[in-house]
């Protein structure tokens, strides 16, 4: 397993050992033993899947006042995933970064705890998969606009399908400091 800085600390990109032959290949994507060696979570308190279709952008959501880490890996298909830093009492704050994930290239990306995150799918469809280090709690679910000016993210595509509830999303100058995520102490 080879571990990849992003430039903002705790956000990292993972490429996994990868055994391949003719018949196809076999992958890790969490190792409990690898992972805390790479001082990256070790507990992964649920599972998800994801499908989504050509031209989708979602996000940029978070968990807030229990945040949630993930770790992002993709299936089938390919996106270009993003997190930002919206950490309010963080050096990176507004920050992000975004890393191609794709089926072909067994690339993972893990999103620490109090980032946003969004992805957009940058074929036909994709299947994305991830670890969450706490359950989803409807009552700390959040999100950021997509395409927040501050923010600056350089998506890909030009998106064709955002949900009604991304295209509502304030821009993070428009939530309220205490309603962000701070730095771990």
């Amino acid at each position: 397993m080879n571990c990849i800085e992003t430039g903002i600390p705790g956000l990292v990109v993972i490429e996994p050992d990868v055994h391949g032959d003719d018949r196809g290949y076999f992958k890790e994507l969490w190792n409990t033993e690898r992972f805390r060696d790479a001082g990256l979570p070790g507990h992964f308190a649920q599972s998800n899947v994801s499908r989504s279709g050509a031209g989708v952008v979602r996000g940029l959501h978070y968990q807030y006042p229990h945040p949630q880490g993930k770790l992002v890996s993709v299936l089938e298909g390919r996106i270009f995933d993003v997190a930002v830093d919206i950490r309010a009492d963080s050096p990176t704050f507004r920050r992000w970064a975004g890393v191609e994930l794709s089926a072909g290239n067994h690339r993972q990306l893990y999103v620490p705890e109090g980032f946003a995150h969004g992805f957009c799918v940058l074929g036909e469809s994709a299947l994305i998969t991830y670890l969450c280090t706490t359950v989803y709690r409807a009552d700390s679910d959040a999100a950021v606009a997509w395409d927040d000016p501050d923010i600056g993210i350089d998506w890909p595509i030009e998106p064709t399908q955002i949900s009604q509830r991304d295209r509502a999303a304030p821009r993070l100058r428009q939530v309220a400091p205490e309603d962000l995520p701070r730095m771990a102490v």
